[in-house]
């Protein structure tokens, strides 16, 4: 075996070792508990059969191996990822170091409420001050993650019409063109019909075909604000106004949350119905390093007799007794939607939301939403000498944008041939991270591309500087951006072959395995 301290190609860990090699042995059980338990032996009814032909690793192999792998990744701790929309900025240590006491490792979702009076503080808390945030009155941290926060909302807005007698009719969900894709996913779930309107020229919702759209069987709107786009939608007002007007809701998507965060509210938008999600505001992990939050939270308006939409949340709510002066888990109610999860809430997320919120400040979380705008405005001052020769920006050029912008790749590919997946393997062959690409679907060759306000102005700087080395590259006609990424751990792959069925049968490599008897048939 060769060394490969300079090469990114890594082994399976059934490559590795010999036959005679341990990483670890195990202790021999004490004599009185052999004493006790006897001899340990499989009933004779039990079929014996081939030992498992596990990897024979020495300690410094498996360690030395794990690294090379974790040193192929790559996350926001070794650089930017611009992921438009998913808001991945850098996540403070200090959150991950209090996250991970082990008195929160061992917590179980059945102890008494009397043991865990500050776990339940804290999240009381975090559910106080979203609603302070968002505008609204009350929140439910019990959604585990942000779809789940969008279905909790849409099935709010279904119990909502069901309460009222007008479920039959009340059919339809309204869903910009430029919305994310798990909206009317989300919506198509809970048996709603989905209305698509489009997005005018200005970057705002077309209000004429907005107007048209809504109707007698409208159940209600779902909208980011700002849009995956980076705009402010203007007219939201207007629109709140209208969905209103024939007894629908507005549901916040707060997926994009940090362009406005501390500037405006949804709540005074005129939504009805807002999730948010802790693991992109908030700074909580993505991913392999969540899992992620998304708690929902409503308006206390009115739906029948005394029953508000905060009788509809679903889940265990976290309530302060003040009486007994404790903090209580109550069960779901008789007009709530249901639990969407098992027990209360994914704790870990909604704790690194607290001590992010406690340790910003007020203040701390506005001037954050300022940076992470001032970044992304930054970045296009940076690109506008390449607008309209190898990129552009659709919709509203020139308008200011929020969190994010989409830069359309069009130019490029028609000058070029070069496309938006090109340009991403171009930055990754450069050691930086892809942007979202091809999404929004209203724009075509799309980045989608947002720095949030972790990053510096050398790393912004550095990333458009790639983006016009590779405009310049596909211009010089040496087609190497049909080889990128070459300097990653896996190079380019067949785009056609790797969505082929057959790829998903074992590679050559595992085959080999198989045969030298290295590892077992697949059972």
């Amino acid at each position: 075996m060769t060394w490969r301290q300079a090469r990114w190609e890594e082994p399976l860990v059934f490559e590795l070792g010999g036959k005679s090699r341990r990483g670890f042995i195990p202790p021999r059980p004490p004599k009185e508990v052999m004493d006790y338990v006897g001899p340990l032996r499989l009933p004779e009814k039990v079929k014996r059969r081939e030992p498992p032909k596990l990897p024979r690793l020495s300690e410094v192999e498996v360690v030395r191996h794990y690294v090379r792998l974790s040193q192929m990744s790559y996350g926001v701790d070794n650089g930017p990822v611009p992921l438009g929309s998913c808001t991945m900025k850098y996540n403070p240590k200090i959150a991950l170091k209090l996250v991970s006491d082990s008195r929160l490792e061992y917590l179980h979702p059945l102890q008494d409420d009397d043991t865990v009076q500050g776990v339940l503080e804290a999240m009381y808390k975090v559910q106080k001050w979203l609603s302070e945030i968002l505008g609204m009155d009350y929140c439910s941290v019990h959604p585990a993650a942000g779809a789940q926060g969008e279905l909790a909302g849409v099935l709010v807005i279904k119990k909502y019409h069901e309460l009222r007698g007008q479920a039959d009719r009340k059919r339809e969900i309204v869903v910009p063109d430029s919305a994310h894709g798990t909206n009317p996913a989300s919506a198509a779930m809970a048996g709603f019909v989905v209305v698509e309107v489009p997005t005018a020229p200005d970057g705002n919702v077309d209000m004429d075909a907005l107007k048209a759209a809504v109707g007698e069987s409208t159940a209600g709107l779902m909208i980011t604000n700002p849009s995956t786009l980076g705009l402010f939608e203007e007219r939201i007002l207007e629109i709140a106004e209208i969905v209103h007007s024939v007894d629908g809701l507005l549901y916040y998507d707060g997926a994009n949350l940090n362009g406005i965060i501390g500037r405006a509210r949804p709540g005074d938008m005129g939504f009805d119905i807002a999730h948010v999600n802790l693991h992109k505001t908030f700074s909580v992990p993505h991913g392999g390093g969540g899992p992620g939050s998304g708690p929902v939270c409503v308006k206390n308006r009115e739906v029948v007799d005394g029953v508000t939409l905060q009788d509809l949340l679903p889940g265990p709510r976290i309530v302060y007794d003040e009486r007994e002066g404790a903090y209580r888990v109550e069960a779901p109610g008789k007009w709530s939607v249901g639990m969407l999860r098992a027990w209360i809430a994914n704790t870990i997320p909604v704790l690194w939301a607290y001590v992010y919120i406690l340790s910003m400040g007020a203040r701390g979380l506005r001037v954050a939403g300022e940076v992470a705008v001032a970044n992304t405005n930054y970045f296009l001052k940076l690109m506008e000498d390449v607008m309209g020769e190898y990129y552009s920006l659709p919709y509203a050029e020139g308008r200011p944008r929020k969190h994010e912008a989409v830069l359309s790749a069009e130019p490029l590919k028609d000058k070029t041939g070069a496309t938006a997946e090109d340009v991403a393997k171009g930055l990754l062959d450069a050691g930086f991270y892809a942007p979202t690409i091809y999404f929004p679907l209203i724009v075509k060759e799309a980045l989608m591309i947002e720095f949030t306000e972790s990053e510096t102005r050398e790393a912004i700087e550095a990333y458009a500087e790639r983006l016009k080395e590779i405009a310049r590259a596909a211009a010089s006609g040496s087609g190497e951006h049909r080889e990128w990424p070459r300097n990653t751990a896996v190079r380019r792959v067949d785009a056609v072959y790797a969505n082929h069925p057959r790829t998903v049968t074992p590679t050559w490599r595992v085959e080999r395995l198989r045969r030298e008897g290295r590892i077992g048939p697949l059972r």
